[in-house]
């Protein structure tokens, strides 16, 4: 497993504006000067009671909010990395708050494909529905102020981030029949992970994995056929981020680049900012990301059932315990994956795979010329390890059926 850490940071950014010299400044101004370049609560409070005494500069606030945002895209961030990032560093407030920005700077925005407007469409539970500006409802104006001052303080100081988007390229919506071929796999996986019953489970797990098996098969030869015959629209890899949630964020993040491995995509890490970059062919990421969450959920409910059993049994079970465990379950359910995309790929597709994967490795060098390996941390309890790949033994995964 690869992870990296971006070195590059902002101090500026669109808030940082201190207008003419001979004007004097406004409220807004006053309070960022005196709130977002310090870290102190005393500065905060000072810029917080300056924007509660001066309604008149609420229009403005937000606007410059807005602008916060419009800096985060140029940085290479999205808008789920940026609700992540709040939701870990600060408070339920706050992601309110900036889920109703990232609303509101939408439409001033350019259009940026299906992935982006997915996540546009998730930020709607946590905006305010009564109120574009996310003021939360009976809430005095002073603390409001220092939450968006908060909030701000953390929006100027992202660092860039790698670009996901390639200039000059933007991927279209999909065919219906992608549409139908992706919510009938989420239907599967969905009622994989609710059911009581493990065979009711492999079933429907089974027959996801073949969809997604034959959806990325197609898609692969499609696209070889169009380059073959010169037509244009060839495929080209893609990047996604896929959240990497404490706790026991090693192992889950171990467990991610087990899963892109066998989908013929490939992971890095950034531990920091708690998400995994996924690079790899359009129909593959959508894989990795579904089968992921669909494994996740499977370990994590095994997970739970394994150490009720333990406690039952008389044995305190620990922090310990569920790292290893999922240690031990992302372990083996990399070599089952491993062991399945070598020993099921016909050979016939080999040579699709192969100019595929080369063009994924060469997108993933220049988005990330340099990273480092991690070593998995606290794995130490064989009970743990024990069940974990047990655990994993009973995950239903299956490979991609060989052409015929």
């Amino acid at each position: 497993m690869s992870s990296t850490n971006d070195s590059g940071s902002t101090t500026g950014g669109s808030g940082s504006t201190t207008g003419d010299p001979g004007r004097t400044p406004g409220t807004v101004e006053r309070a960022f000067q005196a709130a977002l370049y310090a870290d102190t609560d005393t500065a905060l409070d000072t810029g917080a009671s300056l924007l509660a005494a001066d309604p008149a500069a609420d229009a403005e606030l937000n606007r410059r909010g807005e602008e916060f945002v419009a800096a985060a895209w140029r940085r290479g961030w999205q808008p789920a990395d940026v609700v992540r990032l709040v939701r870990r560093e600060l408070d339920d407030v706050h992601v309110r708050l900036v889920a109703a920005l990232i609303r509101a700077q939408a439409p001033h925005d350019r259009p940026r494909g299906p992935r982006w407007t997915a996540q546009l469409a998730h930020l709607a539970p946590h905006a305010q529905p009564d109120d574009p500006t996310g003021t939360p409802p009976r809430t005095d104006r002073f603390s409001h102020a220092g939450a968006v001052l908060e909030l701000y303080r953390l929006l100027l100081r992202l660092p860039a981030l790698e670009p996901l988007e390639q200039p000059g390229r933007e991927r279209g919506s999909g065919s219906r029949t992608d549409s139908r071929m992706l919510t009938r796999i989420r239907a599967l996986l969905a009622k994989a992970e609710a059911t009581g019953f493990p065979e009711e489970a492999e079933a429907l797990s089974a027959k996801a994995q073949e969809l997604m098996a034959r959806h990325s098969i197609d898609e692969a030869l499609l696209s070889d056929r169009a380059q073959g015959q010169g037509s244009g629209g060839a495929d080209v890899p893609g990047a996604c981020r896929i959240g990497v949630e404490p706790p026991y964020e090693q192992a889950k993040a171990v467990l991610l680049d087990a899963v892109a491995t066998a989908n013929h995509c490939r992971a890095v890490w950034n531990e920091p900012f708690g998400f995994s970059t996924v690079v790899g062919f359009e129909p593959d990421l959508e894989a990795v990301e579904l089968l992921y969450t669909s494994l996740l959920v499977q370990a994590t409910t095994a997970m739970t059932k394994a150490e009720a059993a333990q406690r039952a049994g008389g044995r305190k079970r620990t922090k310990t315990f569920r790292q290893s465990f999922l240690a031990a379950y992302a372990h083996r359910v990399g070599t089952r994956l491993r062991a399945t995309a070598e020993a099921t790929v016909s050979e016939d597709l080999l040579p699709v795979l192969a100019s595929r994967e080369v063009a994924v490795t060469d997108r993933l060098d220049r988005m990330f010329p340099e990273t480092t390996t991690t070593r998995l941390r606290g794995v130490g309890d064989e009970a743990g390890w024990t069940e974990g790949s047990q655990a994993a033994d009973r995950a239903q995964v299956r490979g991609r059926r060989p052409l015929q």
